[in-house]
């Protein structure tokens, strides 16, 4: 009596001529590991299945990082492409009130963010009123009042980015939007000697979009940019 053979011949022909089909499949592999445990029994260890678990988890655990590295560098050029867009923005207006509609215009949609305003400390009446006409995103402040609301309850900070999660709860910068604010990141901008300085406060919905555990270097460069773009006005 003939018996019928375990793998059809066709199969049979096509794993000799190319074993590398079984090899290179995790599930086939995994399949026959478990087939081969089973007919060594309980008692047997088999050194090689342990090993290749081991290799399977190390591949795992590499692939994982693999993605997370290229997440990161997707995640830094895409900011670093933003700061470059807003920067050539703030390029173009050759008047200060142009270049504060674009500031908070164009450069909040690119940055993404959802309420900016703009703090210059003045000690003059007549300056502070023509600053307060520009509108809602020009805020006029008293000297002293960038130390303390960058500083918060630990005092001055000498920080030139500062990122936070955790606002005064005066909402007195953003107005209306004060109360869906969840984060900011604080840009502090100097404008050279004998003037007071400036921040700007750029305010996000998103607790995560600026956290002090990231990093500040394109906002440093986006501060100095700023300072520059300004002191043409300021004169």
């Amino acid at each position: 009596m003939s018996s019928s053979p375990a793998v059809a011949d066709d199969l049979r022909a096509k794993i000799i001529a190319d074993p590398d089909v079984i090899l290179d499949d995790p599930d086939v592999m995994r399949a026959l590991v478990a087939a081969n445990e089973r007919m060594m029994g309980a008692n047997i260890v088999d050194l090689r299945g342990i090993a290749m678990e081991r290799l399977e988890a190390r591949l795992d655990r590499l692939e994982e990082t693999h993605r997370s590295v290229i997440a990161a560098a997707y995640e830094n050029l895409s900011g670093t492409n933003q700061i470059h867009r807003a920067a050539l923005a703030l390029l173009e207006p050759e008047e200060f009130a142009g270049f504060v509609e674009t500031l908070a215009g164009e450069v909040a949609a690119i940055l993404r963010i959802d309420s900016l305003r703009l703090v210059l400390e003045s000690a003059r009446e007549d300056e502070a009123e023509a600053l307060a006409a520009l509108g809602e995103t020009v805020q006029v402040a008293p000297a002293g009042f960038i130390d303390a609301y960058i500083g918060g309850v630990h005092g001055r900070s000498l920080r030139i980015v500062t990122l936070r999660q955790q606002m005064p709860g005066n909402g007195m910068l953003y107005g209306e939007k004060a109360d869906m604010i969840r984060s900011e990141a604080l840009l502090r901008l100097d404008f050279g000697p004998d003037r007071l300085p400036g921040m700007l406060a750029m305010g996000s919905g998103d607790p995560q979009q600026f956290a002090p555990n990231q990093g500040t270097d394109l906002l440093t460069f986006f501060a100095g940019l700023l300072e520059r773009a300004m002191r043409r006005f300021l004169g």
